[in-house]
């Protein structure tokens, strides 16, 4: 009885912590990546979203002002969609889901 009970509480253990181990799932390849329209002075480029917003602010011609380049100061905050975002550590926010939106792009004051 106690090699039984022994054996189902090793068991238990074993396969429980081989979950722990295990990886993410990673995206199909067949999905599209998510890009998101930033527009600026008439422009309009499409970004990955959750790429640095620092080098998709100088993409489009905008140059904040760096300070600390951390993040401490928030001389280099951008409007984005009209969501303050500190450019130097920020990154570039998810399509909206508005389709106005989608097709007009989010405008960075």
């Amino acid at each position: 009885m106690k090699v039984s009970t022994l054996f189902i509480t090793l068991h238990a253990i074993l396969v429980g912590s081989s979950f722990a181990f295990q990886s993410a799932r990673k995206p199909a390849k067949g999905s599209s990546l998510q890009m998101t329209i930033l527009s600026y002075g008439g422009k309009k480029k499409d970004f990955k979203a959750g790429s640095p917003l620092k080098s998709a602010a100088s993409a489009l011609g905008v140059k904040p002002k760096y300070s600390c380049k951390k993040g401490d100061c928030g001389s280099c905050t951008l409007s984005v969609g009209g969501q303050r975002i500190k450019a130097c550590v920020g990154k570039v926010p998810p399509e909206p889901r508005l389709k106005s939106l989608q097709e007009k792009g989010l405008e960075i004051r």
